[in-house]
């Protein structure tokens, strides 16, 4: 027997109607997508145990020669800019994640099925932003657990947390945009290697002040830089010294570089979904 299905007129459901059918077709492939990752939990181990490995590698190995401008704990310095970069490379999981369904095809069957237009798309960036959530906690507890503490108010911390996981969400839609456009494997795993300068590159392991000077303005201009020291603002880590108007204004600027980052790649993301059977 076959199957009779009814695509809804858009036009007829209203916005509400519209609302309502994307997030449903959304929750349902995000549902299928979270589905994946139980029966081949090997890239979210691996997402989880490399950042803890750089906690321990730079925590007990290198901390111990690291100075922190203005005095203060390294292991309180360090861990803000390892939730940011926990954050960036969720970028891997993203784009191994969409290139894969690309490339075998499964995101051209479900464009052809039923289902609203941008739920393939909205069902990724919201389980990809609850995975983005539970790595963070993990970190936290590994934080917590190696010594590293909050000092500010539970809105700070809160707030810090929500800046960490808007960056994420910023990050996320470059790692769509690129995994729809990566046509293998290995090209996705070349995008992601970029990912390693853009993190180094910036004060999440040493403040700028101590690199040579081209370097750290480099570093300081780096959108992960902002994120970091309005986290550190916000926790009360030491590290944030008086470094020009970035610093001082950093937790706008932990605002405002996700925000133009996103307006750039989900257009391009959008454009590129649509465009990926053309």
């Amino acid at each position: 027997m076959t199957a009779i299905t009814f695509t809804p007129d858009p036009t007829s459901l209203g916005l509400v109607g519209r609302a309502r059918w994307a997030a449903r077709d959304g929750w349902l492939i995000a549902r299928r997508d979270m589905d994946q990752w139980v029966r081949e939990p090997q890239m979210i181990v691996w997402s989880v145990l490399y950042p803890i490995v750089f906690v321990l590698l730079f925590g007990y190995v290198f901390g111990s020669g690291i100075a922190v401008p203005g005095g203060g704990n390294y292991r309180e310095f360090l861990m803000p800019g390892m939730f940011a970069q926990t954050m960036a490379f969720g970028i891997g999981e993203t784009l191994a994640a969409v290139q894969a369904d690309a490339g075998k095809g499964v995101t051209d069957r479900f464009r052809s099925m039923p289902m609203a237009p941008s739920a393939v798309v909205l069902g990724r960036c919201l389980a990809n932003m609850i995975s983005s959530t539970f790595s963070l906690a993990l970190m936290v507890a590994c934080g917590l657990a190696i010594g590293w503490r909050w000092h500010g108010t539970a809105a700070e911390t809160l707030a810090a947390f929500g800046l960490l996981l808007l960056l994420r969400l910023a990050f996320l839609w470059i790692g769509i945009y690129f995994g729809l456009k990566a046509r293998t494997p290995e090209a996705a795993n070349a995008v992601y290697g970029f990912l390693y300068p853009v993190t180094m590159v910036s004060n999440a392991f040493i403040a700028p002040e101590l690199m040579p000077g081209w370097l750290g303005a480099l570093a300081a201009l780096n959108p992960l830089s902002s994120t970091i020291t309005a986290t550190r603002l916000l926790f009360g880590n030491p590290g944030v010294t008086s470094g020009g108007w970035l610093t001082e204004h950093a937790i706008l600027m932990a605002v405002v570089w996700p925000v133009v980052i996103t307006a750039i790649t989900l257009p391009l993301a959008v454009r590129a979904y649509r465009n990926l059977s053309r």
